[in-house]
């Protein structure tokens, strides 16, 4: 029997309008070339409740499952947190 194939790995950007980091973070993303195949999902936080409770003073934060980085933060933790 074959292998599972693994998920494909995606970065969720937690952010809101008018943010000027979250605007810094979204050009770093950009900016990556090692991302061009990872899906990248802007999420405004100001469409959800929970998550202005959860990220309200930390946007803008980058996630890969359950592993967050909070800006500012590298293009290497990005890359980190896409280890497995």
């Amino acid at each position: 029997m074959p292998a599972a194939v693994p998920a494909m790995r995606r970065l969720i950007l937690y952010t809101t309008d008018g943010c000027h980091l979250c605007e810094a973070a979204a050009a770093l993303l950009r900016s990556m070339p090692e991302l061009s195949r990872t899906p990248v999902i802007e999420v405004d936080i100001a469409l959800d409740e929970a998550l202005v409770r959860r990220y309200g003073t930390r946007i803008p934060v980058i996630a890969c499952g359950a592993r967050e980085a909070t800006w500012p933060f590298s293009a290497d933790d990005v890359l980190g947190l896409l280890q497995v």
